[in-house]
């Protein structure tokens, strides 16, 4: 009943604060951890309704509440029956990036030109911006352009991370009342299978060697696929700080360099796909809790 609450009130509120649906999809994915996915999913719907029926009074539209809280919970709902059954993060990752590809791969098929869908939307929503801009709207023109052909694997990719986010705060919390330390050694020890990261080259190497449509798509999927990588890469870089002295103060400043300065995800994600054959923490020993 309180996970019932806790997943409705915060994923209302998600719609003011969008990062407060990761602590709403985590309520939902730490009950599926511990009790089970017929549980979890008894509580995603009793969740769901109780939300329906909080939109009904709060904006006058339980339609659009139940629909949110169905997109939002479902995906984190079989990311946390596979960890559960799989007890791997890695195979969790790799299911949330298949939810990630058949969402791009789904527009694609619905919408006929994706690129000039997504020309169309920011276009409306940067015509303000472009009014009052003092870079010049040519600049501005071009870089909407060249984004409009990447917004869906822009957009799978953060919700992607949002799932992920929520499930390993689930996961966490889980660890620290039944098992405490188990999330360090798990998360620290996170890495992609090798037919994985393989996979995800080839798929970089085919977008960049093709043209048109089909190019922009591979790019999509591969832009979901690489940022995985971005979560290894932070937990190799997490493994080798947490052996310094000075670790209470760096760690907090590196996660957060990688929120506020978005241009360190890259070289961290490269890190994380080296790590598939360089095995960069065979001489880390991970901490029993950090």
């Amino acid at each position: 009943m309180q996970a019932m609450a806790v997943a409705a009130s915060f994923a209302l509120l998600s719609l003011l604060m969008p990062p407060i649906s990761i602590v709403s999809s985590a309520t939902l994915a730490l009950v599926t951890l511990r009790r089970g996915g017929y549980e979890g999913i008894l509580v995603l719907l009793s969740a769901s309704l109780a939300a329906a029926i909080l939109g009904f009074f709060v904006l006058g539209n339980f339609q659009f509440a139940l629909g949110y809280t169905l997109i939002l919970w479902l995906p984190v709902w079989v990311l946390s029956v596979v960890l559960r059954e799989g007890r791997h993060l890695s195979l969790a990752f790799e299911m949330a990036s298949v939810l990630g590809v058949l969402f791009v791969a789904g527009f694609y098929l619905m919408v006929e030109n994706p690129a000039m869908f997504w020309l169309e939307v920011l276009n409306i929503m940067l015509q303000p911006m472009l009014q009052v801009s003092e870079v010049p709207v040519e600049q501005i023109e071009q870089t909407v352009v060249m984004l409009a052909k990447y917004m869906m694997g822009i957009l799978a990719t953060g919700s992607v991370t949002g799932l992920l986010l929520g499930l390993l705060l689930a996961r966490w919390w889980q660890s620290n009342l039944y098992n405490r330390g188990g999330f360090a050694a798990e998360y620290l020890s996170l890495r992609m299978p090798q037919r994985f990261t393989i996979m995800t080259l080839v798929i970089l190497l085919v977008a960049s060697v093709t043209t048109g449509v089909f190019s922009e798509l591979v790019w999509n999927i591969g832009i979901i696929l690489f940022m995985l990588y971005a979560f290894i890469g932070t937990a190799i870089a997490h493994a080798l700080i947490a052996t310094f002295k000075a670790k209470r103060f760096i760690l907090p400043l590196f996660y957060i360099s990688i929120f506020v300065v978005p241009q360190i995800v890259l070289p961290v994600a490269i890190i994380g796909i080296s790590d598939t054959w360089l095995n960069l923490r065979k001489n880390i020993t991970p901490p029993s809790s950090t």
